[in-house]
């Protein structure tokens, strides 16, 4: 990979306060949020993901040194499994670039890296990107 890619969920909205909208391939699904069959008449939204928007928002020029990219909840997630294999389907994941340090990774599918869970994200990103760490 050329660039690191943090893969969040849709979150699709417009707040002129960021001066900007977010996009998503399903505006519709993602106002309303996401069901889960588990949880009848539910309605969801990943707040970890919404951590990452949130980030994205407050240091705009992060999203011109990484790609993101927004998907749907239900799994399969092909676009997840074809980097990371069925078993790393969770979000969000950020998959390292080729360059990334060794040892910044939390997990490997073949010779791909990545990191899971939030926390780890975010001070990854503090360390490659030039944002500030996250308080402890």
């Amino acid at each position: 990979m050329i660039r690191d890619k943090l893969i969040i969920l849709q979150a699709g909205f417009s707040n002129p306060a960021f001066g900007h909208a977010i996009r998503s391939t399903s505006m519709r699904d993602c106002r309303s949020g996401f069901s889960n069959p588990a949880y009848p008449g539910q309605r969801f939204y990943c707040w970890h993901c919404m951590v990452m928007e949130g980030l994205l928002a407050s240091y705009p020029d992060l999203q011109s040194r990484i790609d993101v990219e927004r998907i749907a909840w239900p799994k399969p997630r092909a676009e997840v499994v074809t980097l990371l294999g069925t078993e790393n389907q969770s979000v969000p994941v950020l998959v390292l670039a080729d360059d990334a340090p060794s040892g910044m990774e939390t997990g490997r599918f073949g010779e791909r890296r990545f990191v899971a869970g939030k926390e780890a994200i975010l001070k990854v990103l503090a360390a490659r990107h030039g944002i500030p760490d996250p308080h402890p």
